[in-house]
């Protein structure tokens, strides 16, 4: 995958010094943008392994709205542990927001109730009914929920858009925040895979994946690393393989999704800025 080694190179070749959150320190860019044509195979990296379960489990928790580890954990994913508390929970992030966005409302009486509202099933049913909507968008950036601390990490990929073109769904994610080493190419697949299913779920083919990075940073941990990865020449992409019997995105489970063909070089470690 060119697309995410140049970034990697563009990052290291003119990004910024800064100090961050976590004392690691990052070099930083801000605004950068990648296109993938799905059609070409699933943009899986192939320069280090990404085990490619630990994207299908994590996208199928979100999917089910889920905001407690137990799930990731009867999968063997323990991607979500630093930020649960001692319960397992880690308040309204991604699947929460995606599939119960809570918000107030008024009667006609005047009196104010909590409701929650389903983006994924909303934006699905009106990919199939008003395809042409440039409205086709889902956020998981709840200011009121980020700004009282009900979210134990903020969302770093905090919105995505869809949009059908020529019967093929198209997905462009804004991603506040990314960690090019450890998360990138983990961002890249997820979003690739989650494209693909509610594409088949809707009746489309596959188009493109659009990412946007606001803050695209190499933590000073990961140099290292990302240098071996650039000495790397890319591989065949695999191909992603779907249950095609599923026609409801509530549906899906680990065993509807296969990765074919995939043969990167060797994994290479890096340790989690918290």
């Amino acid at each position: 995958m060119k697309q995410y080694l140049d970034l990697a190179e563009h990052t290291l070749d003119n990004g910024v010094e800064k100090e961050d959150r976590t004392g690691t320190g990052i070099i930083s860019i801000f605004g950068y943008q990648m296109r993938f044509d799905l059609s070409e195979g699933f943009p899986l990296l192939t320069t280090k392994r990404i085990p490619f379960r630990l994207i299908v489990s994590e996208l199928l928790w979100f999917l089910k709205g889920d905001t407690n580890i137990q799930f990731l954990l009867d999968n063997a994913n323990t991607i979500w542990n630093e930020w649960a508390d001692a319960d397992g929970n880690l308040g309204r992030i991604y699947g929460k927001q995606w599939r119960s966005w809570g918000y107030y409302d008024k009667d006609e009486k005047g009196n104010l109730s909590y409701r929650e509202f389903d983006q994924i099933k909303e934006v699905v049913n009106e990919i199939k009914s008003e395809p042409n909507s440039r409205r086709l968008v889902v956020s998981a950036w709840n200011v009121g929920d980020y700004r009282t601390n009900k979210m134990n990490l903020p969302p770093c990929h905090v919105l995505f858009q869809f949009n059908v073109m020529n019967g093929k769904l198209n997905c462009h994610l804004y991603q506040r925040s990314c960690d090019i080493f450890l998360g990138g190419g983990f961002n890249i697949a997820s979003y690739s895979l989650l494209t693909h299913l509610v594409a088949q779920v809707c009746g489309l083919g596959v188009g493109e994946f659009i990412h946007t990075i606001g803050d695209g940073h190499i933590y000073k941990n990961h140099i290292f690393q990302i240098k071996k990865q650039l000495l790397r020449n890319p591989k065949p992409l695999p191909i992603l393989k779907l249950n095609q019997n599923i026609k409801n995105i509530d549906e899906f489970t680990l065993d509807d999704i296969e990765l074919i063909n995939y043969n990167p070089y060797p994994t290479i470690k890096g340790t989690v800025s918290v």
